[in-house]
């Protein structure tokens, strides 16, 4: 057979494979979002109606049932998020267990639902790669394309996640693969157009419904001054997270450490009924009732503890052993963070920013420097709102400021940082 034939036959099996792939982790994560949406609703609604007292002890509830699957279903393997993908990666010998799609969908499903304060989007990143590096290992035809099917799972997941492939694409080049080639690229773009294809014919409503207000350039030194802020407030949340991981895998009594972070993510949701679950419909009722009211429906003080606190309950969330990541806190946090400056800037310096416009780009600017990802933010961000496009220039300032004085201040975010010390160590 002749290299030109070699050749096509390959990406002939490439490209079957990928749409295989595609398919499974589209049905599979639209199912896990809508799901999730409407049991996190709904239980969120139930307890509040009959107690919220309840609220302290539900995320007692959902982790705890994360402890006893995995110590009798799961076998008391861990979950580690998209650090098991890059170990994945990193050695070809070393797979995703099939076992990581039902585990970390169940987990983050379950985690979500009952109140603990992170999202199902790391959760479906990983379970997806393991749908693209089971498809790998029992594809009978070349086995180099790894990386190239694990991606295609992963720009799938994140595509309908956020009801946009081009983001789900890019997050795949520059979060999980960090590199490009023919293939790759090939891959993604398959795994987008099928994501694609369904969105269109299940049209996902956009995260907000207002439409952006035009931009002045004159704000250009408030977006810049902004993405500091959110770059600051993205390295407190990795330096909490790692820290407090670190703490509760040091306690030996599974009871304490489940119920230790479970029950004061609880008494935080207790005061504070936002930080329930992923929060992105408590955060779309407070900027909603903001803008329309044109004055800040919440305390000046009640909205810059949300800003702290959002972090700190989806760290003690992953501490109790919850599955989540920081996608969901970095976006709810950073636009309290944007509407909170916004406003302030307004009330006491005589401005007029629109606040809308600087939701988004809070949102933004915590994001990318939680992810180190300003390209795949961008997209993202632009695509929560109807026409977010009009705010692409300060939303890209934002994004890429905001990334590189993070990495200023900690050169490792909570995906990067077990590989930043085991590289430091070899040194």
């Amino acid at each position: 057979m002749s290299k030109k034939n070699i050749i096509i036959r390959s990406y002939l099996t490439l490209t079957t494979s990928v749409i295989v792939i595609s398919i499974v982790c589209v049905l599979l994560t639209q199912l896990l979002k809508t799901l999730t949406k409407h049991f996190q609703e709904l239980i969120f609604h139930n307890a509040g109606n009959v107690s919220i007292v309840l609220y302290i002890f539900l995320p007692t509830i959902g982790i705890t049932a994360i402890y006893f699957l995995r110590k009798h279903i799961f076998k008391n393997r861990k979950n580690k998020g998209i650090t098991e993908i890059y170990k994945s990666l990193g050695d070809r010998k070393d797979h995703l267990p099939f076992f990581k799609t039902p585990s970390h969908y169940i987990n983050g499903f379950l985690t979500v639902i009952f109140g603990g304060s992170t999202g199902i989007e790391v959760s479906t990143v990983v379970a997806t790669a393991a749908v693209g590096n089971t498809v790998f290992k029992k594809n009978e035809g070349p086995k180099k394309y790894k990386t190239e099917f694990i991606c295609a799972g992963v720009t799938a997941g994140v595509a309908i996640l956020f009801a946009s492939p081009l983001a789900g694409l890019l997050f795949a080049l520059e979060v999980i693969a960090r590199k490009i080639s023919a293939a790759l690229v090939w891959s993604c773009l398959i795994a987008a157009a099928i994501s694609w294809g369904w969105l269109h014919y299940f049209i996902s409503p956009d995260f907000f419904s207002f439409t952006v207000n035009d931009w002045a350039w004159k704000a250009i030194p408030f977006y810049l001054f902004l993405s500091l802020i959110g770059g600051s407030l993205s390295v407190y949340f990795t330096f909490i997270v790692i820290k407090i991981k670190q703490q509760f895998s040091q306690i030996q009594n599974n009871f304490v450490r489940v119920n230790l972070g479970a029950l004061a993510v609880g008494i935080l949701i207790f005061f504070f009924p936002v930080l329930y679950g992923d929060s992105y419909h408590g955060l779309k009722h407070i900027v909603s009732d903001t803008i329309q009211s044109k004055e800040l429906v919440i305390g000046l003080g009640f909205l810059v503890f949300l800003v702290i606190l959002k972090p700190l309950a989806a760290s003690l969330t992953l501490g109790a052993g919850g599955d989540g990541g920081v996608f969901a806190p970095s976006i709810v946090a950073g636009a309290f963070l944007g509407l909170l400056f916004a406003y302030c800037s307004n009330t006491y310096l005589g401005t007029s920013l629109d606040l809308f416009n600087f939701v988004l780009a809070g949102a933004a600017a915590t994001l990318s420097a939680s992810i180190f990802a300003p390209f795949t933010t961008i997209v993202l961000v632009c695509n929560l709102a109807p026409d977010g496009i009009e705010l692409l220039i300060p939303i890209a300032l934002c994004c890429f400021m905001s990334k590189y004085f993070a990495q200023l201040l900690l050169p490792y975010n909570v995906y990067t940082y077990d590989f930043y010390m085991a590289s430091k160590a070899t040194k």
